[in-house]
């Protein structure tokens, strides 16, 4: 009956998010700086809500000031390694409400900050909002996301993993539905977009497989994991990257933007289109997964 009720919770909380990001405040483009504005303090209050301390992490880009919005959970234990960050993006290119991209990555992370706030995993976890993740910062050192990486690079702090939370929510069980950036890949991965996938570089394999490893030990629902050369499509587009460039492991959480959902960075992208039953499976599986580590 708990897991039950915890599920149903869940899925009420990413839905809200998402229709509140998605549908309320709406497209949420570099430009809009006001729309920025107040989809941040919404994760500050929703942080607040569950009781830990919130702050910002102010920066500037062609002439405006953005907000990184960052808490933590202090572990429980005295696990090894340093922190555990977690973090997604809460912009969207012009033009699209970004429901999956990235509302619903910006879901999950509240989500698991409200359930490790309420029973603190062993390691300390820093759950951090980002901005200026898509063009024209894309790629860039101003990333919200290479902002903060590089000011844990320069307070020397240890980072156990990041996990990159880069949408979360769009799924299909019809053949044909996924798409890889290499033909190669077919004949390797499914066919059916119904899965989440972890995707990082060569050399955070080690952490992306201990993260697959705890998830399969905890819930059947299905994972694929990819962990290659930059230089095939898509395996840097996010915020995971900018740890890369710190120095730091790290990998991002997927359900394959356009590699499956038609209607990536398009006006389509709408809180309706998404399968919140399945969000609500993954991010619960998540958490128990994260206290693994």
């Amino acid at each position: 009956m708990r897991d039950k009720q915890t599920l149903s919770a869940t899925l009420q909380h990413l839905s809200a998010t998402v229709h509140h990001l998605a549908h309320t405040i709406g497209t949420r483009s570099y430009r809009e700086v006001e729309k920025l504005n107040r989809t941040a303090d919404y994760i500050e209050a929703t942080f607040r809500s569950y009781d830990l301390v919130a702050e910002r992490q102010a920066f500037t880009y062609q002439g405006n000031t953005y907000y990184n919005v960052i808490t933590s959970v202090r572990g429980a234990g005295s696990a090894p390694g340093g922190d555990l960050v977690i973090g997604a993006h809460y912009d969207t290119v012009a033009g699209t409400p970004g429901a999956d991209d990235n509302a619903s990555g910006v879901a999950g992370l509240l989500e698991l900050a409200r359930l490790a706030a309420a029973e603190p995993l062993r390691r300390t976890v820093q759950f951090a909002a980002f901005t200026l993740e898509e063009p024209p910062a894309f790629m860039t050192s101003r990333m919200g996301s290479y902002v903060y990486a590089g000011s844990l690079r320069e307070k020397e702090r240890d980072v156990y993993g990041m996990i990159s939370l880069e949408m979360l929510g769009y799924y299909t069980d019809a053949r044909g539905s996924q798409l890889y950036p290499l033909p190669l890949l077919q004949w390797r991965y499914p066919d059916r977009g119904n899965f989440i996938a972890f995707v990082g570089n060569t050399t955070s394999r080690p952490f992306t497989l201990e993260v697959k490893s705890a998830l399969n030990a905890v819930s059947p629902f299905p994972v694929e994991s990819l962990n290659a050369s930059p230089l095939i499509p898509g395996i840097s587009f996010s915020d995971h990257c900018s740890f890369w460039r710190c120095g730091y492991p790290a990998f991002m959480i997927t359900d394959t933007a356009f590699f499956r959902n038609p209607h990536y960075h398009g006006p389509g992208d709408t809180p309706e289109t998404l399968d919140y039953e399945r969000m609500s499976r993954l991010v619960e599986a998540l958490s128990r997964a994260l206290r693994m580590l």
